[in-house]
Order: structure tokens, then sequence, then C-alpha cells
């Protein structure tokens, strides 16, 4: 009823509790006066603290209480962008070429054909250690290359 928002009240009486375990478990609950009383106190007081949090830090949550800043987008792409992107991609692929055999071997059966490096050192006929160094040394060469360049590309295409 206080904070007229279910999901908030969920929350905050799951918080209520924990606070009321921990302090059990301490030792530092005494027992006078009634529990009941207590525990309401406890959850009073955090909501007091979600609205001065929230007053704080405003957010719009939906109906199901995910915020909406992780359902929509704010705009589209610029064209700009979607050509940067492209051009990263295509950056990319030569870069891939450019690479020996055997970094571009592993790197293309591990990113391109999802395979583990168990899978590519079985079927390559290598080692699992030779088969990550390979991946290593195919990473750093590909990073290297984009360094290089004086093409915009997305610095950011492929972070996670």
């Amino acid at each position: 009823m206080i904070v007229k928002d279910r999901y908030a009240a969920e929350d905050l009486m799951q918080e209520a509790f924990i606070k009321a375990i921990h302090t059990i478990k301490s030792g530092k609950y005494n027992e006078e006066g009634k529990f009941l009383h207590w525990i309401l106190r406890i959850a009073h007081n955090l909501s007091i603290d979600h609205f001065r949090k929230s007053k704080r830090y405003p957010t719009v949550t939906m109906q199901d209480g995910t915020s909406v800043f992780t359902s929509l987008e704010f705009s589209e792409s610029s064209i700009e962008n979607e050509f940067i992107k492209q051009d990263t991609y295509d950056l990319l692929k030569s870069f891939v070429k450019e690479l020996p055999d055997t970094q571009r071997e592993v790197l293309v059966m591990r990113h391109y054909m999802n395979m583990s490096f168990q899978e590519i050192a079985d079927a390559t006929g290598i080692g699992i250690n030779t088969a990550l160094g390979r991946m290593r040394y195919a990473l750093i060469n590909i990073k290297k290359k984009f360094e290089q360049t004086h093409k915009a590309y997305d610095k950011n295409l492929y972070r996670k």
C-alpha cells in the first residue's frame, strides 16, 4: 500500500525479511516489544529509503516490472553508422584472408563454424594448446591490422 507498486513492494518485503534474518542471526535482536511491530518498522523504513532513492534516480517501469530502457531503442541507426559497420565487416574479411593459413583455419572454425577448441584440435590433428595459440595470434594480427588502418571502422562492433 505504501509504495503502490506490486513489484517494488515484493522486493522491499524480501529485503525486510532478509534484514530481519541477518539481525536475528547476528544476535542484535532484543525481544522487547512485539515481533510484528519490529518487522513492520523495518519494512516502513525500507519503503522510505525506496522513495528517497527513486527521487534521486527516477525510472520508468513497464507493467511487467521491467525497465522501459531495456525494451526500447531510442533511434534508428544512421545510414553513416550502417556504412561504417559494413566497411568494418569488409575490412575484417580482408584481414582474415591475409592471415596465415593455420591461423585463418582455426579462426574460421571457431567463429564461423562455432566449434570448440577441442573439436578444432581433433579436426585438424593438432593439440588443443596449439589451436588456442593459433587463435590468439590470429586475433593479435587482426587487431594490429585494424590499428594500422587509416579507414573509419566501428571500434565497438565486437566488444562484449
